[in-house]
């Protein structure tokens, strides 16, 4: 692997703090990006950027809101003004509930799974396009779900919705960033084990979930991060509007 292959790029990963996006923003670092590491919580980016930066690396830990649009641009803007540039964004922040039954949803809940996972896209997005416009490059990756390809055993239709409009999403912006040199995919995670998982599912349900696939076990945050490395990477350069599958193959049991 190449340890300098973002070696001069800044990276956003919003959802930092844990789990995929915590991978996913160390990854970044060791391979030679300076990431922000965003998330909602203050002192979970707080550590992975001691962490980045005990390795050697560069980071800035930022806490913001990823539904909240005037959040957004102010992280945005301290980006810009300490790094100059956002050349790579990770759209990683979302939300998972384990309600299963669609009746059963509340209006609230169903609102703030929309907000976080769909509207906190769209609101990066929005505020890190005009950056890459200007500079003609960029990399957008939009963490989904595998319920976006089909539904969701554990994560409640709100999930499922919700991962699907992102995928719809990513399609759109490709097709109006590609003009400008912007490459827009997505990843589709599957059965993974996380801390935001464990925290709703029992052992058995995950243990199951490992038999569901043909390898036969969970993917890891680590799987992940590899997968959203190599598309923010030039060796993906053809690659745009693409959606890749991370689970598995548990699409074809």
């Amino acid at each position: 692997m190449n340890k300098a292959r973002f070696s001069g790029k800044v990276a956003v990963v919003t959802g930092a703090g844990r789990g995929m996006g915590r991978a996913t923003a160390l990854t970044l670092a060791r391979e030679g990006a300076t990431v922000v590491v965003n998330d909602i919580h203050p002192e979970w980016p707080e550590a992975v950027v001691r962490e980045i930066k005990d390795a050697g690396g560069q980071a800035m830990a930022y806490q913001a809101d990823v539904a909240d649009e005037s959040q957004v641009q102010a992280m945005v803007d301290a980006t810009l003004e300490r790094f100059g540039t956002i050349d790579i964004l990770v759209n990683n922040a979302g939300l998972l509930r384990s309600t299963t039954q669609l009746e059963e949803i509340p209006l609230d809940e169903w609102e703030l799974m929309m907000r976080v996972n769909v509207t906190g896209v769209f609101l990066c997005t929005k505020a890190v396009l005009p950056i890459m416009k200007a500079q003609r490059s960029g990399k957008i990756v939009n963490v989904s779900s595998s319920a976006g390809r089909a539904t969701s055993t554990f994560g409640g239709a709100h999930y499922t919705t919700s991962k699907a409009a992102v995928l719809g999403l990513s399609r759109h912006t490709a097709r109006e960033a590609a003009p400008y040199g912007i490459n827009v995919n997505a990843t589709a995670p599957g059965s993974m084990d996380t801390e935001m998982v464990r925290e709703l599912a029992t052992p058995e349900h995950m243990a199951q979930e490992a038999e569901n696939n043909l390898l036969r076990r969970l993917g890891t945050a680590q799987d992940e991060a590899d997968l959203v490395a190599f598309l923010c990477s030039e060796e993906a350069s053809y690659i745009t509007g693409a959606t890749i599958d991370l689970n598995g193959g548990d699409l074809m049991m």
